[in-house]
């Protein structure tokens, strides 16, 4: 799913709480995009490969689509969450991150830029 309807110039301007555990600490990061640019108000370790990961997996990561149940591995990866709050290409976003599951922990590494760290990290905690 593409992030613009009208070309590839996307814009964004999330903020991600992520938590080491319910009771904390938080760390908070910000990612604004404007035209297909960081914007230096960014907040985020490596601002360049969040947005390529948002950009790699498209709007479909933060808004999935109704489908058959899916089939994931019971598996625990840890306490840790993320809210991800604000808007990607004028669309209002809200979703949280976990890491639960086998399809959440996928889900998590996906956007682990996005979270302060590196592609298959736990993000930045």
């Amino acid at each position: 799913m593409s992030l613009t309807e009208t070309d590839n110039r996307v814009s964004m301007d999330l903020t991600i709480v992520l938590s080491e555990t319910p009771a904390g600490p938080h760390h908070e990061f910000t990612l604004v995009v404007a035209d297909g640019l960081v914007q230096e108000r960014s907040r985020i370790p490596d601002p360049q490969a969040a947005l390529a990961a948002v950009e790699q997996y498209g709007q479909g990561i933060f808004f999935p689509e109704p489908g058959p149940p899916r089939i994931c591995t019971q598996q625990y990866g840890g306490p840790q969450r993320a809210v991800i709050t604000g808007t990607l290409a004028g669309k209002a976003v809200r979703t949280e991150l976990s890491l639960t599951d086998g399809c959440e922990i996928a889900r998590w590494r996906a956007l682990a830029p996005l979270l302060g760290g590196t592609p298959g990290s736990r993000g930045a905690v």
